[in-house]
């Protein structure tokens, strides 16, 4: 009798690397998708959100005015520059015994030759020329003169250091005698230094034989300059736009700074008693050391 020969299983082969790494994605992938799905769908019911990050605390600074800088919120010349240590000579009233403006009065001041101007960035001293004149003097102005406290300011360059600091623009010249005087030292009887501006010449004017030292040649009406007068060590030396212009050896006493608008000119220069010299001061300190 034939013997039958037992059949046996061939058993499945063993799945490879492939085949394995699949099965653990599978296993890892399914579970996410289901989860997002179910997101998906209660979103869609309406249900919750992921929040919102919070809002930011620092909100972002205003944009600037059309045009640059916001215009200061001054009103009379003394809320734009320091004022308490000056008084004001105005082109008005008697020649000889011009009207003058002290403190407190100054604080809130403003009138025709002395007022801010319309970008209130700026003092305007003005004066026509056929303007009342002080004791001494046929021209007219309107001009700062130094004071301490109630007293009049009187000092010597031959101790300590005495500084003036003012930015400003020559504006208006009068036309037949284009000269008008931005700052200044003065003493009891006469000026000492005199800046000038002579038709397009800018100067330093001093001394007895009115010598001038040229500061700026070509000077162009409304431009704004810095400039800084220093009294010390017997002598006198000033600085335009940061630059020394003019060292001068000269000392004195009972000096004092005066700043505004000096006009040059009358109807007896051939110029009409309202051709105006206009000169804006920006800013204006004064500083004393000892």
């Amino acid at each position: 009798m034939r013997a039958h020969s037992k059949q046996r299983s061939v058993p499945a082969s063993r799945p490879g690397r492939a085949q394995a790494s699949e099965k653990v994605f599978m296993r890892r992938i399914l579970p996410m998708t289901a989860a997002l799905a179910l997101l998906l769908i209660a979103t869609a019911c309406g249900g919750p959100s992921a929040p919102s990050p919070p809002p930011s605390t620092t909100s972002a600074p205003a944009p600037p005015e059309p045009g640059g800088t916001p215009k200061p919120s001054a009103q009379y010349p003394a809320d734009l520059i320091d004022l308490s240590n000056w008084y004001l000579t105005l082109p008005t009233g008697d020649d000889g015994d011009p009207d003058l403006v002290h403190q407190p009065e100054l604080a809130t001041y403003s009138g025709p030759a002395f007022h801010l101007d319309d970008a209130k960035d700026g003092v305007v001293f003005s004066a026509d020329a056929g303007g009342s004149t002080t004791k001494g003097s046929e021209y007219p102005r309107s001009e700062l003169r130094e004071m301490s406290g109630q007293d009049m300011a009187s000092w010597s360059n031959t101790s300590g250091t005495h500084t003036l600091t003012v930015r400003e623009a020559f504006t208006r010249l009068p036309p037949n005698k284009p000269q008008v005087v931005g700052a200044q030292i003065h003493d009891a009887k006469n000026d000492v230094v005199l800046i000038r501006l002579n038709g397009e010449r800018l100067v330093a004017e001093y001394g007895r034989d009115s010598t001038r030292i040229t500061i700026d040649p070509a000077y162009k009406l409304g431009t704004p300059y810095d400039l800084r007068i220093t009294a010390a060590d017997s002598h006198i030396q000033i600085f335009y736009n940061g630059n020394l212009a003019a060292d001068i050896p000269m000392s004195g006493s009972g000096w004092y700074f005066k700043a505004g608008a000096y006009v040059l000119s009358n109807p007896d220069k051939g110029d009409s008693p309202d051709a105006e010299g206009q000169v804006v001061i920006y800013s204006l300190h004064v500083q004393h050391t000892m």
